[in-house]
């Protein structure tokens, strides 16, 4: 595809990453010329230096014969025009935009053809709270993804000693929770991927990536490791977008509080949020933490804008006794290191956003796609149309597939069920089918796999 990426910021620059290494044609827009630079000395792209809304340059960057634009930089203005302009002059097929403003997003009718027309709206803020949502309802969880409006989920978790599968054949799983459909879709042990069957034997400290439906979750993560106490209280440092809307998700069911560093941030906070504490001051001062029982807290969340200051309060309320702590981390270098030490879970911006993104990029009708491990693998819900005739998969059992190395099916969702896949088990037409792929190289076999033959129309 023709791709037009607009800022080269943070998400900008992961996302053209992601889809320069899939042979895709990309152009960055960016009024920061070094940046850019710096892309095009990493990545085999295109660059335009200039801004994104202006019709000149979304020319010069060949808007004209443009598949998609995606428009990602930090202002929802430039952003809006950017997808006006692309739709009004060149007639872009797609336009995505980034919308951060929440006042922007309360009226969807702002982005229809007749006004500001863009195509899908993507809030990298939104993203990383639904995600923090998710990880905190399911203490213990290293990630939670999720597939057919929510109901199967793919969880990963570190297999630990009192895991009742710690040292027994996957087979066992069947036999211990015979009522529960279950699939293990990978295992990562030691940083390798293992392809798993009946047979393949769990170690403690397995990274283990499962499918289940959403109620059976932590029945599953119980085979895998000493079930955590659910967690109630938080503590959010930083009372940004990200900092209110989770405390918006969470503050009915957990007790909130927020920790905010500008006064007039603290005063909007506690008229906006019901059931949140809303504290004026520094997360990174020892005293004031202690005063809020950091030690009898179950998760810190560290959401500021600064990597740094996220960091170092987030290992200061380890030390004080936190059980959990959960840093957003924007540097892609930061994110390994700290993860080995006192952080538990450190989170990508970037790398959550993309996965919101990769949907529409991907070809045949994948409704849902997840990027894991830096984006080294990804797991894909796609929707199986047509017949035998025009159809690579419809009227199909899973063994004789044409599946390249690396991608395993783990399930399908027929109407409201999940069902585990098996070798026999046969595709059916409008089937949403879940795919688990280590080897990113391969996404084009299994797009392929899902396109619909010409006789289907």
């Amino acid at each position: 595809m023709k791709i037009i990426i607009i800022g080269a910021g943070q998400v900008g620059a992961t996302l053209a990453e992601n889809l320069a290494s899939e042979d895709n044609d990309i152009t960055v827009i960016d009024t920061d010329l070094a940046r850019l630079r710096e892309l095009q000395d990493r990545l085999d792209i295109q660059t335009v230096e200039g801004s994104g809304s202006h019709p000149d340059v979304l020319e010069q960057a060949g808007c004209n014969d443009a598949d998609m634009l995606i428009a990602v930089s930090n202002q929802d203005e430039t952003n809006m025009v950017a997808c006006q302009v692309a739709h009004t002059l060149f007639k872009t097929p797609t336009k995505i935009g980034r919308i951060r403003s929440s006042a922007y997003a309360k009226y969807p009718e702002l982005f229809s053809d007749q006004a500001l027309p863009m195509d899908v709206r993507i809030s990298p803020e939104k993203e990383v709270t639904k995600h923090l949502s998710r990880l905190i309802r399911y203490p213990g969880a290293l990630q939670v993804m999720e597939f057919a409006e929510g109901r199967v989920q793919l969880v990963v978790v570190k297999a630990e000693k009192g895991g009742a599968l710690i040292d027994q054949p996957i087979s066992f799983l069947k036999e211990h929770m015979p009522s529960i459909q279950t699939r293990i879709a990978a295992i990562y042990r030691d940083g390798k991927s293992i392809s798993p069957d009946g047979n393949t034997y769990i170690r403690a400290n397995d990274e283990v990536f499962f499918l289940t439906a959403q109620r059976d979750v932590l029945d599953v993560m119980s085979e895998l490791r000493p079930l955590d106490v659910p967690y109630r209280r938080i503590i959010i440092a930083g009372g940004g977008n990200i900092g209110e809307r989770l405390a918006q998700s969470l503050e009915k069911e957990y007790r909130v509080k927020i920790i905010e560093r500008d006064p007039e941030r603290c005063r909007y906070l506690s008229e906006t949020l019901d059931n949140t504490i809303v504290l004026n001051g520094d997360a990174s001062r020892q005293e004031l933490l202690l005063e809020e029982n950091i030690e009898s807290t179950d998760v810190f969340c560290a959401l500021t804008n600064n990597d740094e200051a996220n960091i170092m309060s987030s290992m200061l309320a380890k030390v004080l006794g936190v059980r959990t702590v959960m840093t957003i981390i924007n540097n892609p270098a930061y994110v390994d290191i700290v993860q080995e030490g006192m952080i538990d879970i450190a989170i990508s911006p970037q790398q959550t956003t993309i996965s919101s993104l990769l949907s529409y990029i991907r070809r045949g009708d994948v409704v849902n796609v997840h990027s894991m491990r830096k984006g080294a693998a990804e797991a894909l819900e796609a929707v199986a149309h047509g017949d035998y005739r025009s159809s690579k998969v419809v009227g199909r059992s899973i063994a004789n597939l044409n599946l390249p190395e690396g991608a395993t099916i783990g399930a399908i969702v027929r109407q409201d069920d999940m069902i585990v896949a098996t070798s026999e088990l046969v595709i059916q037409a409008e089937d949403h089918v879940i795919i688990f792929v280590t080897n990113k190289k391969q996404i084009p076999a299994v797009e392929q796999l899902f396109q619909v033959g010409l006789s289907f129309f």
